[in-house]
């Protein structure tokens, strides 16, 4: 047991020595880079295990285990950081993880980073007309421009769901908020179809008590996963 704490001191100094060269201060948008130091150290911690058990309960395996795992956790976390940059430059904003920033209207679109995912936020009212599931002429641009991204991540698994208001029944806002996902995922097959969810007034941004609030709730998310265990149910 001793040995084995050793080892999983050795993965966490291996987290460092494998994260210190992925942040690249160039980058505006977010240069913390959790997603590549969480992928390392859970990669770097499984691996010490996994090399203990197999290694004899060797340190030395255990050792060599977390390097390996480290460096691919680290590996995943980074691309999934990259990703989010690169998408956030495309699409002419920045990377906003201020949970509060879903709350402005005046953010038609918000890149965010999340433990086990990146989202996309397309506000409602630069995407679709009122009843509408036909993308605007500047919207499928941009979404495009998502796309194109995301053919050079092509182990990228891709999720879109779509959200209304409480304006009019549930069933007709489900069946409209899964039109519209369709229509953006129609865009993303670059990585294979995406996950396509309408989840109708589920899962609110704001209460439904004002034009300005339900105008919030309007929107399309688009999720990116490093893999599809990863992928949870957007609608709750």
């Amino acid at each position: 047991m001793i040995t084995l704490k050793k080892s999983m001191l050795a993965a966490s100094a291996a987290l460092f020595l494998l994260t210190g060269c992925y942040n690249d201060p160039g980058l505006v948008e977010d240069a913390s880079y959790d997603r590549t130091k969480t992928g390392a150290l859970g990669g770097a911690l499984a691996g010490a295990a996994i090399g203990y058990n197999t290694g004899h309960h060797s340190a030395e395996s255990a050792v060599v285990g977390a390097l390996l795992g480290a460096a691919l956790g680290g590996a995943v976390g980074y691309s999934m950081d990259e990703q989010a940059n690169a998408i956030a430059r495309a699409l002419g904003t920045g990377v906003n993880n201020d949970p509060l920033a879903a709350l402005d209207p005046n953010h038609d679109i918000i890149v965010s980073k999340h433990p086990d995912y990146v989202k996309i936020m397309f506000r409602d009212k630069m995407m679709f007309r009122t009843n509408s599931d036909r993308l605007q002429p500047s919207a499928k641009s941009k979404v495009r421009k998502v796309g194109m991204v995301l053919a050079n991540y092509p182990q990228t698994v891709v999720g879109v769901a779509g959200f209304t208001d409480n304006t009019g029944s549930y069933d007709y806002n489900q069946a409209l908020s899964e039109r519209r996902a369709r229509s953006v995922a129609n865009l993303l097959t670059i990585n294979g179809r995406p996950l396509v969810k309408g989840c109708s007034w589920n899962k609110p941004i704001a209460p439904n008590n004002t034009a300005s609030n339900r105008a919030l709730n309007r929107r399309v998310e688009v999720y990116l996963y490093a893999n599809r265990n990863r992928m949870t149910d957007p609608c709750r």
